[in-house]
């Protein structure tokens, strides 16, 4: 095994130095692995397999002693050895900062770092623009096979975030909800779907199921783009934004601001991806990016599985839904606080006796935006918004079931739930949230009221998107910019803690 040579664990009481040295394990074993692909793709043939191994952070803890209980991240959840691989240090500096200096704050007790034995699959050091395997015959694709590490799904798999996994004995507990392996693999996944690097995404996302909001949130982003930034740069208008990104990685700089190294390289796509991303960007990454999910709770699933490594502070979905009271008007807004999970993608991960409760944080926020917005407020309020619960669906035709002759229809069921609107993404959304600790919520606005024969038409669809869409987007962006406002510890709800809960956030 031709493998790097690198030095003992070592302990620190300092943050700073602990993720220094991470670090330099990690960027050792990448460049070890990129000489010898390079050599190997020059024709080359190691004497052996060669190998190397992902970085790992370890706390020891030996008291029963309880951390501020107000917390809810950065502390181990009781005595014992707790573990986890760290990949792509330079997109996750400050993260793993934060997290290393609350566990030698909270704990008093030095972190470990050294090089773990989980290999890193060699796809995973490829440089952002590297495209290997196309250059390779597929005999030497076979043969890269036995002499490199690939990405191994087992070691991947969603247990800890699950509540499923249990350490076999003598083995450390998890720190992390994700291991190294399964970040890295989100991170190739966002670059597919989304058509942006995962460099570009901001801690706040927001959600859509409509076209229309992204073509105003790509005029909003050149708006702001096109505005010199100065000392008065705040609120919706600037909200010390410095540079816009869409698919493809183009990026347009604030006007006044210089081009930096790697803009050249971004470039539009012949066609957008599944489901194309576009980054409003701040930079302490606390920008907007908004993803257009489409329709159907696959794809919701699908990119919250993978935004969820980045560990975003918050993510809402802004869409439209069909409304289900007589009282509902076209246009009104639905602030959900509970949900019907009808979707099924999730019922293995998330059982469906799991609640999702609302986050008090989140439901603050949209409901002071809709307020800030429509200049509207109390009793007023209420005639263009409703609170209540929002049902999600995985059949989009579920009108067209037979209403006679069944003891269980589509119709009954949300009406026994109390359910005010129905669409098929907000569940999911929600439900990944809470399953991956990523606070959530969901503001939606009624386009149609299937059951009382309000059915979208042409012309009328066209007219209501855009006069609605403006209004709804600038809403989702100042919930946004009321939770940017709130302590991070404040905004991570202890409502999303598991009994045994991992100390990263």
């Amino acid at each position: 095994m031709i493998e790097p040579d690198l030095p003992s664990p070592a302990e620190f009481n300092d943050a700073d130095a602990a993720f220094a040295h991470a670090k330099a394990l990690y960027d050792a074993a990448i460049a070890h692995l990129r000489q010898h692909l390079n050599a190997f793709l020059a024709g080359e043939l190691p004497a052996s397999r060669v190998r190397a191994c992902y970085p790992f952070v370890r706390v020891e803890v030996d008291t029963v002693r309880r951390a501020d209980s107000r917390l809810s991240y950065g502390f181990v959840s009781g005595p014992g050895v707790f573990e986890t691989t760290l990949t792509r240090p330079e997109l996750f500096a400050e993260y793993y900062r934060e997290q290393f200096h609350l566990l030698i704050r909270n704990h008093g007790v030095p972190l470990t770092v050294g090089v773990s034995t989980q290999p890193i699959p060699v796809h995973f050091s490829f440089a952002e623009h590297d495209h290997v395997e196309g250059t390779l015959s597929p005999q030497r694709r076979l043969l890269m096979r036995d002499l490199f590490d690939l990405p191994n799904l087992t070691s991947m798999d969603d247990g800890i975030a699950n509540g499923t996994h249990e350490a076999a004995f003598g083995e450390a507990q998890p720190l992390a909800l994700f291991t190294a392996p399964r970040v890295d693999y989100s991170l190739h996944r966002l670059r597919h779907y989304t058509g942006t690097a995962p460099e570009h995404f901001q801690n706040f996302v927001l959600f859509t199921n409509y076209q229309f909001y992204i073509d105003e949130f790509v005029r909003l982003g050149h708006e702001v783009m096109a505005a010199v930034m100065g000392d008065g740069d705040a609120g919706e208008a600037g909200g010390g934004y410095t540079h816009f990104v869409e698919p493809g990685n183009v990026i347009t700089r604030r006007a006044g601001t210089a081009h930096q190294p790697g803009d050249e390289l971004g470039a539009v796509p012949p066609r957008l991806p599944q489901m194309p991303a576009y980054h409003l960007v701040r930079p302490d990454r606390s920008g907007i990016t908004m993803v257009n999910i489409g329709v159907g709770p696959s794809n919701a699933k699908t990119i919250t599985d993978h935004i969820a490594v980045l560990r975003p502070h918050a993510w809402v979905m802004l869409g439209h839904c069909a409304g289900l009271r007589t009282t509902q008007q076209l246009g009104d807004y639905v602030l959900a606080h509970g949900y019907v999970r009808e979707d099924h993608v999730l019922d293995e991960e998330l059982p469906l006796w799991v609640p999702i409760p609302p986050l008090a944080e989140v439901q603050v926020a949209l409901e002071a935006a809709v307020a800030d917005v429509t200049q509207l407020s109390g009793y007023e309020l209420k005639g263009v918004m409703r609170t209540g619960t929002v049902a999600t669906t995985d059949n989009r035709n579920w009108e067209l079931l037979p209403f006679h002759h069944q003891l269980t229809t589509p119709e009954r069921r949300f009406s026994q739930s109390r359910a005010i609107a129905l669409d098929m993404e907000s569940a999911t959304i929600a439900a990944n949230g809470f399953r991956f600790r990523v606070p959530y919520g969901t503001l939606l606005c009624v386009s149609d009221k299937p059951l009382h024969g309000e059915i979208k038409l042409p012309g009328m669809a066209n007219h209501f998107y855009r006069e609605r869409v403006d209004q709804h987007l600038r809403i989702g962006m100042r919930a946004i910019e009321l939770l940017r406002q709130l302590r991070l510890d404040e905004l991570h709800s202890r409502k999303l803690r598991s009994f045994a809960e991992v100390a990263f956030q």
